[in-house]
Order: structure tokens, then C-alpha cells, then sequence
């Protein structure tokens, strides 16, 4: 069992930190840059869309193990240190959710919605691309 108090611990520690990285996304303290990229790994870590499905063995969930720690390591490096503990300081008193109820589900539907954007835009390049080759 005590392995199990480790791994929920850890789950609950990242979604404390995925909610920090939310909050300087929004912060007026924060560089554009740092915003971008907090909002890119935020973006990705409440995605239900993975750039490898989970259902493939094994490698499904790398990405979730290299992709997003990599991410927050890169958003840290780039948000000033006092800007961050602030973060993570309001995180801790607003509790561990991004977004509670509806707004989750908003933000899940955005997301979706700009991934289908992404891949009828990719698709659309494709087909144009394939028929001035002809």
C-alpha cells in the first residue's frame, strides 16, 4: 500500500504544479515567452488527445513521462523564481484543479477543437501539395 500513497501523492504533486503553471500563464510577472510555453504544457497535460495514444503498450505513456516533465522543466527555467513560489504558493490555496465542473469540460472542447484545426490544416497542405506535384 505504500506504494500506492507514493504514486497518488506524486499524481496529486503534478497537478498541483500543472495548476502553478496555469496561474503564471496568466501572471503579469511572467515573460510572453514563459507564458507560451506554460501554456503549451498546460494545454498538453489536460489534453485528451496524446501525440502517441496511450493504448499502444509501453510507449503510449513515454511521451506523458518525457514530454510533459521535460515541458515544466523548460517553463521553470524561464519564469523569474520569486514569480514561480507565488505560483505555487496560490496553487496550494486554490486546491489542486485547474478548472472545476464546466469550465474543465470548455477547456477540454478548445483543446479538441484546435487539434482538429491543426490536423484539417495538415490535411489541406497535403492536398495541395499532392496535387501541384502532378
Amino acid at each position: 500500500m505504500h506504494s500506492m500513497t507514493t504514486w497518488k501523492r506524486r499524481a496529486a504533486d503534478l497537478k498541483a504544479v500543472i495548476h502553478a503553471l496555469y496561474l503564471a500563464s496568466r501572471g503579469p510577472h511572467v515573460p510572453w515567452y514563459a507564458k507560451l510555453a506554460a501554456g503549451a504544457v498546460v494545454a498538453y497535460a489536460l489534453s485528451p488527445i496524446d501525440l502517441i495514444p496511450d493504448f499502444i503498450p509501453v510507449v503510449g505513456y513515454l511521451d506523458d513521462l518525457v514530454i510533459l516533465p521535460l515541458g515544466i522543466m523548460l517553463v521553470l527555467k524561464l519564469i523569474p523564481s520569486p514569480v514561480w513560489e507565488n505560483c505555487k504558493l496560490r496553487a496550494r490555496q486554490q486546491g489542486a484543479g485547474v478548472a472545476g465542473g464546466p469550465r474543465r469540460w470548455v477547456a477540454a472542447g478548445v483543446i479538441v477543437g484546435i487539434w482538429l484545426l491543426a490536423v484539417a490544416l495538415s490535411l489541406s497542405l497535403a492536398w495541395r501539395l499532392s496535387g501541384s506535384a502532378s
